[in-house]
């Protein structure tokens, strides 16, 4: 990083990310936001599993995929692997490597805040805690998932493992929920990427190649042609500046085997953001990779 700031030493918190990196072609710029903001001490990556619609090695191949990008900028975040399918019950689960890197942090007697973001879905905090439910009060969970509320509905993230989100909703940890409603506007062009990223460095370009060769496989039947969601990068964004006016607090629900909420649980209340500033998050990324990985040209 070639910054002419830092964050304060109090200001700084601990953060681990877990990715499904390979499931398509927005985690990756979540992660390099991730690793090149001061404000974070980033403990680890892990790598989580995204169901079986397209490989049986899902949670390999985002592992593989974490650490080519932690190769390509060069870093020393090390990547750890997660669970390899969804939780099956509250007694039958796969505490994994990156579920053990969550209750050793969370256990630690590092006294400053520890952040876990969930680009996927929730397997890997659901076995954190099922295994040491003690560190409930000790995490602060941030997940990218979940339908529209309030009726909510079929949603990706949620769909790869629905009794690990119920799990974690119905704990006392503090959740933060970023909704498919919410995520869904971080648009950006491919013009856009290419302007600003593909002439920096070995991360820049492979951000955007990778993107580029994502939207033009059988894969991307949703997107219009020239556009994408970063629909992960509220995580980083909400951590940077927690944005206090774009969510409520609501009583957390339940999910229905058809990913629809259940309200009126009874639970404790979790942050739902209801927007976030995306003009913010992106230009910080867009800014962050420019200055640590400079165009030779300019």
């Amino acid at each position: 990083m070639k910054y002419h700031f830092d964050c304060p030493e109090r200001k700084k918190v601990r953060l681990i990310v877990n990715t499904d990196a390979k499931n398509e072609a927005d985690d990756q710029f979540a992660i390099v936001h991730a690793l090149l903001s001061p404000k974070f001490d980033v403990k680890g990556l892990i790598a989580a599993q995204f169901g079986e619609r397209h490989t049986t090695e899902s949670m390999q191949e985002s592992y593989d995929e974490c650490v080519k990008i932690t190769s390509l900028m060069h870093s020393d975040v090390k990547t750890y692997k997660g669970a390899k399918k969804q939780i099956q019950s509250k007694t039958d689960y796969e505490y994994s490597e990156g579920a053990e890197l969550i209750v050793k942090e969370a256990l630690s007697d590092d006294p400053s805040p520890l952040y876990v973001l969930f680009l996927g879905p929730l397997t890997d905090m659901a076995c954190a805690y099922l295994e040491h439910p003690e560190i409930g009060d000790k995490v602060t969970v941030i997940w990218i998932g979940g339908g529209d509320y309030p009726a909510g509905g079929g949603e990706f993230n949620l769909s790869n493992d629905i009794p690990a989100a119920n799990v974690v909703m119905e704990s006392k940890m503090e959740l933060w929920q970023i909704d498919r409603s919410v995520y869904s506007t971080m648009i950006v062009s491919l013009a856009e990427l290419e302007y600003k990223l593909r002439s920096h460095g070995k991360i820049g370009n492979y951000l955007f190649q990778q993107m580029v060769d994502f939207n033009n496989s059988p894969r991307a039947h949703w997107t219009s042609g020239e556009t994408w969601s970063l629909g992960d990068s509220p995580a980083v964004g909400v951590i940077l500046n927690e944005q206090a006016f774009s969510y409520e607090m609501v009583e957390a629900p339940r999910f229905n085997d058809d990913m629809t909420y259940v309200h009126n649980t009874g639970y404790r209340k979790i942050r739902v953001y209801k927007r976030v500033d995306s003009r913010f998050i992106l230009e910080d990324m867009f800014c962050k990779i420019a200055m640590s990985f400079p165009n030779p040209e300019d």
